[in-house]
């Protein structure tokens, strides 16, 4: 990986300890120098991730850029950034690594016989749309892609930078099958704000779930993640203006805490929700068999006991009331297709 870029980004470096690395710094307190925004080039030679477990309901994902400058202090990513040397805490959100030849590696992905034009998920694990990508716009050049093959394909995103694609998530609405999920787990920018600091806010979110919608673009809402405790009050308004903006559907997905997240998770609830501290941990205990997090395929996703339940019934009771999730998504308008042989020996 080669470092690209950098400019000062104000915010003290804070770390977890990686359990790959044999040295750790620690800071005193005020001490910490301030973190810079470094981009970093991954040299892979493969877009697609390939997704073998069995709680997700997609096979392949794409990801141009690893790490996130959206800096949710949930986000279940942050300690893949531990493989590269880097930390799961101020790293992931200021040493960004891009994937310069994502269009280009996708096209070859595309012309290779053994692909049979499977779905891919973008943000499978960082947002496609985080801030770098108005620079960059490796996701609209993977877009363009999926477009001349015809590639079905779901976006994941918190990003209004979305919008500026409007014209060609219009095109692949036409061409393909294209499915866009909206994640807002919060009702209110404040409370947002505290946890997902660089993200879009709340508001500008929801206009750009009633722009797509307007456009007649298949979207909707996903309430990822519901932290017991923190925003499971916020389930109907947030479904209430999931319809108002014209969304479709709406998922729910309880928190994650693998690895180092618990720790850069807990840190962040506790200096912004002190007195409260205790009783989201505690929430998070009752809906994960009195753990923080469980890790077995089948359970990651899953909450147990009364109150998750009662938090499921809820979310299940207002979809009902709503009429969401009874959108049929469309067939694809044309199946996948490659270039002619004269065309494609070209591109070979």
């Amino acid at each position: 990986m080669i470092p690209q870029k950098s400019q000062v980004y104000i915010k003290r470096i804070e770390n977890p300890p990686n359990p790959f690395e044999s040295l750790d710094r620690v800071y005193f307190e005020g001490m910490s120098p301030p973190a810079r925004l470094e981009v970093y080039e991954d040299q892979t030679r493969n877009i697609l991730s390939e997704n073998k477990s069995p709680d997700l309901n997609f096979r392949w994902s794409l990801n141009p850029y690893r790490g996130c400058a959206h800096a949710c202090a949930y986000c279940y990513a942050r300690p893949s950034h531990e493989y590269l040397g880097f930390g799961a805490g101020t790293d992931f959100e200021t040493k960004i690594v891009i994937k310069r030849r994502a269009p280009e590696l996708l096209r070859k992905t595309f012309l290779k016989p053994s692909w049979k034009g499977e779905l891919i998920t973008f943000s499978g694990d960082t947002d496609c749309y985080q801030p770098l990508e108005a620079h960059y716009q490796l996701t609209k050049g993977c877009l363009e892609v999926c477009l001349e093959f015809g590639n079905p394909i779901t976006i994941i995103t918190k990003s209004f930078l979305i919008i500026r694609d409007l014209e060609l998530l219009k095109k692949l609405y036409e061409r393909t099958h294209l499915s866009i999920v909206m994640s807002i787990p919060f009702l209110n920018d404040s409370t947002a704000r505290l946890i997902e600091p660089h993200a879009a806010s709340v508001s500008r979110r929801f206009d750009a779930v009633r722009i797509l919608s307007e456009h007649g673009i298949n979207v909707g809402v996903n309430i990822a993640p519901l932290i017991p405790g923190l925003n499971d009050s916020d389930i109907p308004q947030i479904l209430k203006r999931t319809k108002e903006c014209g969304g479709k559907s709406a998922g729910l997905t309880l928190l994650r805490l693998p690895g180092n997240v618990k720790a850069v998770f807990a840190s962040r609830i506790r200096s912004h929700f002190p007195l409260a501290y205790q009783k989201i941990m505690g929430r998070i205990r009752q809906t994960r068999g009195g753990k923080l997090y469980t890790s077995e395929f089948g359970k990651r996703f899953e909450g147990t006991g009364e109150y998750w339940n009662n938090i499921e019934h809820v979310f299940d009771l207002y979809c009902e009331k709503l009429g969401l999730n009874q959108h049929r998504t469309h067939e694809n308008r044309m199946p996948f297709k490659r270039p002619e042989t004269k065309q494609l020996i070209m591109q070979l």
